[in-house]
């Protein structure tokens, strides 16, 4: 049981681990910032208090120290420094070791190593003490923290705000306000129209419209006036806490509608009480009997639900927040999962072939059912690829810091979300090419400032959907890539020859060769030929591509195609001979019929003439070495490989097909053609095929027929 409880210590630990690096991070970019300080604290605050309690005493000894620090700085009494962020995040580093299971034999962490980060925090308590912060600066310090305490308590506030007629003169444009409040929680806004008069009364320069606002925030008062403070002599504005919020209400039945019309001030209690003694609905008889408007009832009704909806965002976060799924579990899911959809395709071939029409109706029922469930299923294992992109602040500081560069990373699309296992891949790919970024593309302070760029480089991450695939984009504004340098290391390792002509996509494509390396000599970052490589193979294994853009004195681009799952795609269902194949259904544009005076009129060459574009085509029944006739007509399906239009002509294109991906085992491993298998509703076996391969190699023949004709 202690086994089971160190276990969820340590996935929590790493969870906490990860959020400390990425505060202490940004508040070496913002020192001030008391937030992030406070984060900082109650990250190393919970893995004191759990640590403890499960019997990792180390640890517990060596965050109590931290934590001590983090106090006073929290305090104001401490400064935020660079030396202070190297130490914690040396000490994240030596937590980590510690918590990480041991393998037989291995003898654990460097205790010498906590001790030593042990005593540096208590040497930086000792030489940064109180009295060595001017009290400007301590007073400033101690004035944020107040200003951020009871910071995260939800407040619910009522606001009515009824601009002057005058307003719009003034070149207010009260909606940009009332989508500012809207920002600063969640908001329900009513439009009180009372005051608008008859068409032809209206003066088209003058506004006539109030509102009244309701706003759950953890922002106060003081930030909900900061939004009016320009309009504050031009508007009757009127701000008031209700007094309840999301905490308060929990177990509480919903607001009845006349408590709220008597506590906003419209009606009062004896007026309610002979209201209610009807049996109609309580808005109505207010409504009818003259007593309170219709826009006051409205007023009324939306806070009604906007108190409902605060408590079900409450119990939905409390629900939501406690649930913790072993990956393990997941990936059985998903199996069960890929084999019911087995089931379901076997189930419809059958109610087919018995042309039942009853049985054909619970087909197609369950094949609806079974697509939904895919689909929320696939869905739980979507991550957003921001948990990937946060590991890299902490690599660019201490490599670039390492290399005497001065680089700062940027991101975009970080709520992008991909497959946890195409996550879990893609780091140590995205690893080598930011090191690459780093050592090779972002040159030297003094460099850059002798080219006219500024001294800081950038590295950009960015990810983005693009169909069923996400496109990740390392963008550095470095150097580039030297082509010439490219060229002679080819040259000269034989990968060509010298009077040899390359387009620059293919020459930049031969750095992904194993051992190519340009660097003049070999350093820890980089030399040996071994990262690119990596990233080439580590990508193919994601059935991804790179495709990589470069300008001399500008910068770099390498771009990443990959597919959003590696479980379950749609796919193409196609059929040569007596054997059926898969094509990725997201990778395909159309499908056209291939007739003998089709061939003719091209006099045998493989291309096609498809909506006025010359399409080139490849038969996979020569390409895989089919034995027997082909049919009269064939079909072409057309894709998109690398920018340009290529045709597959199979004998027949049966229909789409919901695709289970299976690995071919590793008898297989070196078959480039194929990425996959799927098992078909009669129990068949049809090969997923990996067209980007199947061009490749076609073009490799090609040019060893061409060479061996010279």
């Amino acid at each position: 049981m202690m086994d089971q409880f160190k276990e969820a210590f340590r996935e929590e630990a790493y969870e906490l681990l990860a959020e400390l690096e990425t505060s202490l991070l940004e508040l070496e970019k913002d020192p001030g910032a008391a937030d992030l300080i406070g984060r900082v604290f109650r990250a190393m605050h919970t893995l004191k208090g759990s640590s403890g309690m499960f019997g990792f005493d180390d640890i517990n000894k060596l965050t109590h120290n931290i934590e001590n620090v983090y106090d006073l700085v929290r305090g104001g009494k401490i400064p935020v420094t660079s030396t202070l962020i190297d130490m914690t995040l040396r000490a994240c580093d030596e937590v980590k070791k510690m918590i990480d299971p041991r393998e037989e034999g291995d003898a654990g962490p460097d205790l010498e190593a906590a001790l030593a980060i042990s005593a540096s925090f208590r040497t930086y308590l000792e030489s940064h003490s109180v009295t060595s912060i001017p009290d400007a600066a301590r007073d400033q310090a101690v004035k944020q923290v107040e200003e951020n305490k009871g910071k995260g308590r939800l407040n619910t506030y009522r606001i009515s705000f009824l601009p002057a007629g005058d307003i719009f003169l003034s070149g207010t444009n009260p909606v940009l306000l009332l989508n500012e409040v809207r920002e600063l929680g969640l908001c329900h806004v009513v439009s009180k129209t009372e005051q608008i008069p008859l068409l032809e009364e209206i003066d088209p320069e003058a506004c006539y419209t109030g509102w009244e606002i309701m706003l759950t925030s953890e922002h106060d008062i003081n930030a909900i006036r900061d939004v009016f403070i320009f309009v504050e002599d031009r508007c009757t504005l009127n701000i008031e806490e209700i007094p309840y919020n999301s905490g308060d209400e929990e177990g509480k039945e919903d607001r009845k509608l006349g408590e709220i019309l008597v506590e906003r001030g419209d009606i009062s209690r004896l007026d309610l009480r002979k209201a209610l003694e009807s049996h109609k609905k309580i808005g109505e008889i207010l409504v009818d009997s003259g007593l309170v408007g219709s826009e006051k009832v409205e007023a009324a009704l939306v806070e009604q639900k906007h108190a409902r909806e605060v408590k079900q965002r409450k119990k939905l976060t409390e629900t939501t927040a406690s649930i913790r799924v072993p990956a393990e579990r997941l990936d059985r899911l998903v199996n069960m999962v890929g084999e019911l959809v087995t089931v379901q395709s076997r189930l419809s071939q059958i109610s087919m072939l018995r042309n039942d029409p009853l049985l054909i109706q619970v087909a197609e029922e369950v094949e609806r059912l079974m697509a939904e469930l895919r689909d929320n299923t696939m869905s739980i294992r979507m991550l957003p690829i921001g948990s990937t992109f946060s590991r890299f602040e902490r690599l660019v500081r201490d490599l670039s810091a390492e290399l005497g560069r001065e680089v700062v990373l940027k991101t975009e699309g970080a709520e992008t979300e991909l497959d946890k296992t195409v996550i879990e891949k893609l780091n140590d790919p995205l690893v080598h090419l930011i090191r690459n970024c780093i050592d090779h593309g972002i040159e030297p302070p003094h460099v850059r400032e002798a080219a006219g760029k500024p001294r800081q480089g950038t590295i950009l991450l960015a990810a983005e959907h693009s169909g069923a695939h996400v496109v990740i984009t390392i963008r550095d504004d470095g150097a580039g890539l030297d082509r010439e340098a490219i060229r002679a290391k080819a040259i000269e390792r034989g990968l060509i020859a010298q009077d040899v002509i390359l387009s620059e996509k293919d020459l930049y494509a031969l750095i992904l060769q194993a051992g190519f390396s340009t660097a003049k000599k070999v350093s820890s970052v980089s030399g040996r030929g071994v990262g690119m490589d990596v990233v080439k193979r580590g990508i193919e294994t994601l059935q991804g591509t790179i495709e990589i853009v470069s300008e001399k004195g500008r910068g770099s681009s390498i771009i990443l195609k990959l597919p959003l799952t590696l479980a379950i795609i749609d796919g193409l269902l196609v059929r040569i001979g007596d054997d059926y194949f898969i094509m990725p259904l997201s990778a395909i544009e159309e499908c056209v019929e291939l007739t003998e005076a089709d061939i003719a009129r091209a006099h045998g060459k493989c291309i096609a003439e498809i909506r006025g574009e010359i399409v080139p085509y490849l038969r996979l029944r020569d390409a895989f070495a089919f034995q027997g006739v082909r049919p009269v007509i064939e079909q072409i399906v057309t894709t998109r490989i690398d920018g340009g239009r290529v045709g597959f002509v199979v004998d027949q294109v049966v229909g789409g097909h919901q695709t289970v991906i299976k690995n071919l085992g590793r008898m297989c491993k070196d078959v480039k053609s194929v990425s996959g298998a799927t098992i078909l509703g009669d129990g068949t076996v049809a090969l997923i095929l990996d067209l980007p391969k199947i061009v490749q190699q076609a073009e490799e023949e090609e040019q060893r027929k061409v060479l061996n004709a010279k």
